[in-house]
């Protein structure tokens, strides 16, 4: 009889449990913008979402971003890989990291250093295993980091803009660390928070998404400069 996958009704959260359930619930595959980049993603995005917000809600974990490639992230990912003179050589945060996507794409971009901060406990080892799958060395922090500046040159932002009282807290430490010095890049499908001004756009893309978790099939997805 197969072994029931894991879940966290009945066990702590650890690292060997988070990555129990994260093998139990994805497979490889590659983004469909980002091919060169492969992701532990979800195989159906609907069900593993609406079984895992279930489960995760009883213990008080978010919901599992790390198991999609949202198309902000896939369309700043996209562009980094293209313009590598973004990040080569410099220290570089993937704020709001998810699956590490795009952290993985400045690393394998020629980063110094990569940091991906999220707070969701899940994605260090969703990071863990996607960096290992792409052959790239990537930290993790699991702290807030909004309001700190740990002297990155660049942070990138993808999908970051989709709620209001989130995104207030973001513009005013974005605009801290553009004064500082700090590149910010933003990744935006469109999200109704997104700032209407201060921003350079510097690319659009058509990026293909999952039904299931948003309202088309392709996102129309621009890449910002903050500031």
């Amino acid at each position: 009889m197969p072994e029931k996958p894991a879940t966290f009704r009945d066990h702590a959260l650890t690292p060997q449990t988070a990555e129990r359930f994260i093998l139990d619930n994805t497979a490889p595959g590659a983004p469909p913008h980002v091919p060169e980049i492969s992701l532990r993603l979800a195989d159906e995005a609907h069900e593993l979402w609406q079984r895992t917000e279930e489960e995760l809600a009883e213990i008080g974990l978010p919901p599992p971003f790390w198991a999609f490639a949202w198309a902000g992230g896939q369309g700043l990912a996209r562009y980094v890989l293209d313009h590598t003179e973004i990040v080569r050589g410099r220290r570089v945060l993937d704020f709001a990291a998810g699956s590490g996507l795009v952290a993985i794409a400045a690393a394998k971009a020629g980063a110094a250093e990569v940091i991906a901060a999220d707070i969701d406990p899940f994605c260090e080892t969703a990071i863990r295993l996607n960096a290992a799958a792409n052959g790239v060395a990537v930290k993790f922090h699991g702290a807030d980091s909004i309001g700190t500046d740990d002297g990155w040159d660049v942070v990138l932002a993808g999908d970051v803009f989709y709620d209001r009282p989130f995104a207030e807290r973001l513009v005013p430490w974005f605009a801290k660390l553009k004064t500082r010095g700090a590149e910010i890049l933003v990744g935006d499908p469109g999200r109704a928070y997104l700032p209407k001004a201060g921003l350079t756009r510097l690319a659009v893309y058509e990026v293909p998404v999952t039904r299931a978790l948003e309202d088309s099939e392709v996102k129309r997805t621009t890449v910002w400069r903050f500031g």
